[in-house]
């Protein structure tokens, strides 16, 4: 089952990916009827940034809370020493993500 969970998980950041890829340019042609400019990469880029940028995000803050739910489970007196300062990374981690959709827009 651990190997379907995995197919599984692959499958959905590859969609997110997509989806992610696809939408700036769908965006740009609905608004002016054709992709403008001389080069459509640009919303292509911006989409995969923003996708790839979600995807780390995400994980990165997968593995913080899970690091800390482990530790919390080996040494219960922790939890409140804990939970602060892995309230302030995941903060961090999610400006990141914030910051390159910011920039994807600008693209």
């Amino acid at each position: 089952m651990k190997t379907l969970g995995k197919i599984a998980q692959k499958f959905a950041y590859s969609a997110a990916a997509l989806v992610a890829a696809v939408a700036p340019i769908a965006s740009a042609v609905a608004e002016d009827g054709h992709a403008a400019g001389g080069s459509s990469f640009g919303p292509i880029g911006a989409g995969l940034a923003i996708g790839l940028a979600v995807i780390g995000g995400g994980m990165g803050q997968g593995k913080a809370v899970a690091a800390m739910l482990e530790s919390f489970g080996r040494n219960p007196s922790v939890g409140g020493k804990l939970l602060v300062p892995m309230l302030i990374g995941m903060a961090l981690i999610e400006s990141l993500v914030i910051l390159a959709f910011l920039i994807a827009l600008k693209a």
